[in-house]
């Protein structure tokens, strides 16, 4: 088949590209610079040139090609909600290009949580990090009445591995410049965290075999807790593990307090996916988590 991807060039984009080409897939990739076109034809990919702000276009690529593995999204939370729009917009653009086809159309999205239990893929695609962009997770899972094979990856708060710049990263950061590791609260909230490997794993399988209409969870761990993190971190870097306030995290504080699981049982089962990375704890003990190039 051939894909196109969109954040082809960043962090999860290039262990998705890098997965579609191992399993022999190609891979048009979205680049908005010209230093990203360049990475990506370094790895063997076609590139298409533009943004999200550019949706005919995307369109247009999406045309060309056997199905679409939609990452890309503007990263500026000062203008959120232009972002969500140029992030339906873009949708809406891949979803018509496909329109009719049933040609897979693969978006990323966020685990949901749920009070007081384990959050499922039965659960309503507005909570958790899908946010204000559950309505373009809805969107994309009724596509499947267009004739697109649609399907919604959802991921956890951690997606890990080397090179990660994400929450637990941060995490690290706080306890060097504050010389404790911390945690909210008592530390038993959990957060649900996959392997970057065992993320692209999956999303190659669902845009091979997902069903129309599917919603998948992306987890590896299905709850990690965040004083077990902090402990961990805290040992590596040599300096006690307590419990702080949140505000000492900024915004990752309000994140950190609340007890998020998640489950990916049935996403198993659909397409018989078995994380074989290793698990957070175990990638938190690996020194790329503390050097300049992983931290």
């Amino acid at each position: 088949m051939k894909i196109f991807v969109t954040g082809a060039s960043g962090w999860i984009g290039t262990a998705v590209v890098a997965e579609l080409q191992r399993t022999g897939h190609e891979v048009l990739g979205l680049a908005r610079s010209e230093a990203s076109a360049t990475r990506l034809r370094a790895t063997g990919a076609l590139v298409h040139r533009g943004d999200l702000a550019d949706p005919e276009g995307l369109a247009g690529a999406a045309a060309t090609c056997d199905g679409v593995i939609h990452l890309a999204f503007i990263h500026d939370f000062e203008h959120f909600d232009d972002s969500v729009k140029a992030d339906a917009r873009a949708v809406d653009a891949l979803g018509a290009a496909l329109a009719g086809s049933n040609r897979p159309l693969v978006i990323a999205s966020g685990t949901p949580a749920v009070p007081g239990r384990v959050a499922t893929e039965r659960d309503d695609l507005s909570g958790g990090l899908a946010g204000a962009r559950g309505a373009v997770a809805r969107a994309t899972v009724a596509l499947a009445e267009r004739g697109v094979r649609s399907s919604v990856v959802r991921l956890p708060r951690t997606v890990h591995g080397s090179g990660d710049h994400g929450f637990v990263a941060r995490l690290v950061e706080i306890a060097r410049v504050t010389g404790v590791s911390g945690y909210v609260g008592d530390g038993a909230s959990r957060w649900p965290a996959v392997h970057v490997l065992d993320a692209a794993r999956l999303f190659r399988l669902a845009v091979e075999h997902a069903p129309a209409g599917s919603v998948l969870h992306a987890v590896g761990d299905d709850g990690v807790a965040t004083r077990d993190i902090a402990e961990t971190i805290g040992r590596h870097l040599q300096m006690p593990t307590a419990s702080v306030p949140a505000e000492q995290f900024g915004f990752l504080g309000a994140i950190l307090a609340v007890d998020q699981p998640a489950s990916s049982e049935a996403t198993r089962e659909l397409l018989n996916w078995r994380p074989t990375a290793p698990s957070l704890l175990e990638d938190l003990s690996e020194d790329y988590y503390y050097t300049p190039s992983g931290a």
